[in-house]
């Protein structure tokens, strides 16, 4: 590092909010701007920690997408494209319901990659400690296709700046519900990314990849690292999987940066998903990443944002907590003396008459109060067997 870090950054713009396909889809930016409010509510995001993102470059798209691919997606930008662009639209994935062109799509996403490649410069530079770029984490979009809500992967081309720029080991960490393929097929073959995804099996959800026995290929064979669980699986099941395999793999890799993705949609609660999560797995998870980015890599942390669809009761929260723990604020004292704290009321009033939903009065979620998941060991127990599969080729 260059200099000696200060304060974690915040990567911020409230332009962000226009990355959004239409009125009725369930990407909707809304969560960004609740978050926002939320850790300005707390006293938890003072303005000196924003900083504000930057177009990524098209050689930085380059990267990782094809130039045929850029060039689709800038005609599909223009409010009315012309015909050769729509006609090719399905042949690069930007015709579909989860993922159609949008008028201005290519200067917003080349501002959301942008964006996540400001927190690798930021940290890498030893500029700040860590950095979150919550309007990143488009981890679906592949090298000449847009995908699962995706149109650039700022994931990749954030881990592929860090390469190039840096020379870096990267450990890319993907909690997400939904697997990080966008990324995973991106860095197949390369011995110098790691990628680890947890997410709920393929048998039952999108994009249905993300297999134990991916695993990478050739030099790097064993650096791809896939924790399929099962649906229904609850905090303890899903938080001895992430931590046993992560704090192996870590171990093994010895990165020199970690950049995670930090979807927020295995909550139970997620209308989009199976796995039954609690908010506490959204404290818990950041925490290790934090701890373990201090003690391998000398601190040096991207976190970005990702999927995850209740964005009343769920997102901000969890993505708040994430900001805490990078943060270390005060709350999270708070959170161990008093686990049902509540959120702050000024933030409560001003959301709750735009909500269709009654909106949690606490930061984490009283589970004493759900009701037991049916065949909870059963669930466990093949958990622990996918686990040990996972590790492998770690020990």
């Amino acid at each position: 590092m260059n200099k000696k870090a200060s304060s974690p950054v915040f990567i911020y713009d409230e332009e962000e909010i226009a990355y959004k396909f239409n009125e009725d889809h369930p990407f909707n930016q809304d969560r960004l701007t609740m978050t926002v409010d939320l850790l300005r509510k707390a006293g938890a995001l003072p303005d000196r920690a924003i900083r504000k993102p930057r177009p990524a470059t098209d050689n930085e798209l380059l990267r990782v997408h094809s130039q045929a691919y850029i060039d689709a997606v800038k005609g599909l930008s223009c409010p009315v494209p012309e015909e050769r662009f729509v006609q090719a639209a399905s042949r690069f994935g930007l015709d579909t319901d989860d993922t159609p062109y949008f008028a201005g799509m290519h200067d917003i996403t080349a501002e959301v990659v942008g964006g996540s490649i400001t927190a690798v410069d930021l940290v890498m530079s030893g500029a700040a400690p860590h950095a979150l770029h919550l309007g990143g984490g488009l981890h679906h979009a592949l090298q000449s296709k847009g995908a699962g809500f995706c149109v650039y992967n700022d994931a990749s081309a954030a881990i592929a700046h860090a390469q190039e720029t840096y020379g870096a080991k990267v450990l890319y960490v993907d909690t997400d519900v939904h697997h990080g393929d966008g990324v995973q097929w991106t860095f197949y073959a390369d011995p110098l990314v790691c990628t680890l995804s947890i997410h709920e099996t393929g048998k039952f959800l999108f994009p249905g990849t993300g297999a134990v026995n991916e695993r990478g290929e050739g030099d790097a064979f064993g650096t791809n690292i896939n924790i399929p669980v099962e649906p229904y699986t609850e905090d303890d099941s899903w938080l001895e999987c992430f931590s046993e395999v992560l704090t192996a793999t870590i171990a093994r890799f010895q990165p020199d940066i970690i950049i995670s993705q930090h979807g927020c949609d295995a909550h139970a609660l997620d209308p989009l998903a199976h796995v039954h999560c609690s908010m506490r797995v959204y404290k818990a998870m950041p925490e290790l990443i934090h701890a373990l980015a201090h003690q391998w890599c000398a601190g040096r942390w991207v976190a970005l944002g990702g999927g995850g669809y209740d964005i009343w009761r769920v997102v901000p929260r969890a993505w708040s907590l994430l900001w805490l723990v990078m943060s270390e604020q005060a709350h999270l004292d708070q959170l161990e003396a008093q686990p049902q704290l509540a959120l702050p009321q000024t933030w409560l009033d001003a959301w709750q008459s735009k909500s269709p939903v009654h909106l949690p009065a606490t930061w984490l979620d009283p589970v004493e109060d759900w009701a037991p998941i049916p065949r909870r060991e059963a669930i466990a127990e093949k958990n622990r067997h996918t686990k040990e599969l996972a590790m492998m080729y770690l020990k």
